[in-house]
């Protein structure tokens, strides 16, 4: 049944994340996790269901590319079963090109401690007893065979962060997968990084939904800052990462975003300074964000100037 649900699931999303049609009406997860509906654009008929999980989606590379999606048990308490986040791998490059999640109130609870599986002192990957096991999800030929971040002075960079699902073990223990991580020196993972993601987080408190688009860059060697491993274990580093954020509150959305180098990235806390908005962090990544929103919305929370987003949303310090 649940082999089931995530064909189900993995079908009807890659039909609503292909963008470029603004004809379905979009809903998202609202209070208590229920789904809050939104007064869908005039120009656009009803559609399905499925259509709630539109908005956090970019366009889609293609080609190599495949996704794969986590279905979990989001919240125990309301019996909320659903999307825990997806990822877009390319099955060439063998890395991860973003992970997409939404952020509501039934997942925003802190319900279960987050998975430590520290003690563990060898390379296993298995998804029972790794810390940072293959992903059940992603076809076999994909998976790995030995861990490529093992002895290599990177961290194992949580791309949704394991503090994001706390909302229930199941969604917790998903996010260790290697599909969801990207080489991340210590520093820049536990410093800058880590702070973005509670700054996310202190926003997703402020909204009905929050809509999170996350990852590095791998599509342009210029963008690499080396790789890892080698014959089919062998990964990028990316150069730099980005985080993309839409917000929903009422009928009302918008949107901010960060781009930051991991190396060499300039030593001061205050966020404001990776912040961009959506139009230029596409520019730099060429990943087309949140292009299941209207074209007039789109266009509107995109080009946000950086004065503008400063006074907008509330920054931590």
């Amino acid at each position: 049944m649940k082999q089931l649900h995530f064909f189900l699931s993995t079908l009807l999303l890659v039909v609503f994340v292909a963008c470029g049609d603004d004809s379905n009406e979009y809903k998202i997860g609202g209070k208590t996790g229920e789904d809050t509906p939104v007064q869908p654009d005039e120009r656009q008929s009803a559609g399905p269901e499925i259509a709630k999980y539109n908005l956090e989606f970019p366009a889609l590379k293609g080609g190599n590319s495949i996704v794969v999606v986590h279905n979990a048990m989001l919240n125990e308490k309301y019996n909320k079963e659903g999307v825990n986040f997806c990822v877009e791998w390319d099955t060439s490059i063998r890395a991860q090109r973003w992970t997409c999640y939404q952020m509501y109130s039934a997942t925003n609870e802190q319900n279960v401690q987050r998975y430590d599986k520290s003690h563990t002192t060898d390379n296993t990957l298995s998804y029972i007893t790794g810390k940072y096991p293959n992903d059940p999800e992603l076809p076999k030929e994909y998976q790995f065979t030995t861990d490529p971040y093992w002895g290599s002075g990177y961290d194992h960079g949580h791309i949704c962060p394991s503090q994001d699902r706390v909302c229930s073990e199941e969604a917790n223990r998903q996010t260790f997968c290697l599909t969801n991580m990207q080489p991340q020196n210590n520093k820049f993972n536990a410093g800058v990084w880590a702070k973005m993601e509670t700054q996310i987080r202190t926003w997703a408190n402020n909204f009905d939904t929050l809509f999170v688009c996350k990852g590095g860059t791998i599509d342009k060697e210029e963008n690499i800052a080396k790789y890892l491993g080698s014959g089919a274990n062998k990964i990028p580093v990316p150069k730099y990462f980005f985080m993309a954020v839409l917000g929903k509150k009422g009928t009302s959305f918008k949107a901010t975003g960060f781009w930051i180098p991991q190396e060499g990235y300039p030593s001061t806390n205050d966020l404001k300074v990776y912040a961009t908005n959506i139009h230029a962090l596409q520019i730099n990544t060429g990943i087309d964000f949140f292009c299941n929103l209207p074209d007039d919305i789109e266009n509107q929370v995109e080009t946000v100037a950086h004065s503008q987003m400063e006074k907008e949303w509330v920054w931590i310090k």
